[in-house]
């Protein structure tokens, strides 16, 4: 079952309540405030055991006459926020009820899109994060070619900031501070389907573990030695 239908089942049953996440989105998804009210009253309504209340039940409950709640009723169905529906009980008795799927819909819709949003905002933050620390350990502002480099990183290659962070890390430790370097680093990790912060820095300790091993067979005799095989300077 998808979330959002179980999240819907839990909402009718009256499992969870939408008060907080109605009343702070209703005008987002272009409710009047006089439907609201009618809209609230009629999932009270529901939840009470009422699923179908009469005009009549609505006016007693709001300053509305019969005229104007059957008006806000008639819009409310035009525009989705209730569907009429059927159902038949234990006893094989049909009966009508006030749905509200389009309803719970439209609110996760726009729950969804600002959470989007809010994440959007924190990639664009992180982002201009990257470009100062590179031009602190840079030392000097970095050129608009560099500033391209960087953000083809981030656009084309969808490396994430803390992947280019950890690569600039990677050059500063091995004393190589270029972005044609880091270029390599972010290349190789995305040949390997590296995409985590933590499997880049398993695959850096190994390539530094070969680096000491090959430094050692550096010392040994001629004829001892083996060929010293680097990553960053893999070719395709």
């Amino acid at each position: 079952m998808q979330k959002r239908d179980r999240l819907r089942i839990w909402i009718e049953q009256g499992n969870v309540t939408i008060s907080q996440l109605f009343f702070s989105r209703y005008k987002a998804i272009n409710i009047k405030d006089e439907e609201a009210i009618l809209l609230l009253h009629l999932i009270a309504y529901g939840e009470a055991g009422n699923h179908f209340p009469t005009p009549q039940n609505l006016v007693d409950r709001t300053h509305f006459n019969e005229s104007k709640v059957v008006s806000i009723l008639q819009r409310l169905v035009q525009k989705g926020l209730i569907q009429i529906d059927q159902h038949m009980d234990s006893d094989g008795v049909h009966y009508e009820y006030y749905a509200f799927h389009h309803l719970w819909e439209l609110l996760l819709d726009c729950l969804e899109q600002e959470e989007s949003n809010a994440e959007d905002k924190q990639e664009k933050e992180e982002e201009g994060e990257i470009y100062k620390l590179f031009e602190q350990e840079f030392g000097r502002l970095l050129s608009p070619m560099e500033y391209e480099t960087i953000g083809m990183w981030f656009d084309q290659d969808k490396h994430t900031a803390a992947l280019i962070r950890l690569a600039l890390k990677e050059a500063v430790l091995s004393q190589k501070l270029s972005l044609r370097y880091i270029d390599r680093i972010l290349f190789e990790w995305k040949k390997k389907n590296i995409k985590t912060v933590e499997a880049a820095e398993n695959q850096s300790a190994q390539f530094r573990q070969f680096t000491t091993v090959s430094k050692q067979v550096e010392q040994l005799p001629t004829s001892a030695k083996v060929p010293f095989y680097n990553w960053l300077e893999e070719r395709e």
